[in-house]
């Protein structure tokens, strides 16, 4: 894979970014940030493909960064961390935030890369049907020139 997959690390505990980053350096292009207002800064100057977002941040849930960020930045594909049971957030990050996976924390390394991976598939058959889209319509535009070129005539 010649380009790393970009990810962003949002939680407001400093030692889970560290921790994070060490562990997944090497493998993955890794962003961190302690807040959602930081995280989107970021996100406005780097591609990012997936954001994993804790859920539990003093300013703003995870959730609620998750929903802010949708019109913005639609195509990151998004995975929820929290410490705690709260299925009110993990319905919340579903129905508003649009998430693909929901893990607890503490986070296991493995379960947490073979989500990233899982993500990243999503997230390149997003872009595929994204510019499959955009080429058909520029089709269509063409045929319709076209068309209307050959009833002028």
């Amino acid at each position: 894979m010649p380009n790393k997959i970009s990810i962003l690390y949002v939680d407001d505990e400093l030692n889970n970014l560290v921790s994070f980053k060490a562990v997944f350096r090497i493998k993955y292009n890794i962003f961190t940030a302690i807040s959602g207002e930081e995280a989107i800064t970021l996100l406005r100057k780097n591609e990012v493909n997936i954001i994993i977002t804790d859920q539990r941040m003093p300013q703003m849930t995870g959730v609620e960064f998750l929903e802010s960020i949708l019109d913005e930045f639609p195509d990151p594909i998004r995975i929820l961390l929290t410490g705690y049971a709260d299925m009110n957030a993990v319905v919340d990050a579903i129905n508003k935030g649009k998430i693909f996976h929901y893990l607890t924390k503490p986070w296991n390394e493995e379960e947490l890369d073979l989500a990233i991976n899982r993500a990243y598939e999503v997230y390149k058959q997003k872009i595929e049907e994204k510019e499959m889209s955009q080429k058909l319509s520029i089709s269509n535009e063409q045929l319709e020139f076209l068309l209307r070129q050959k009833l002028l005539s």
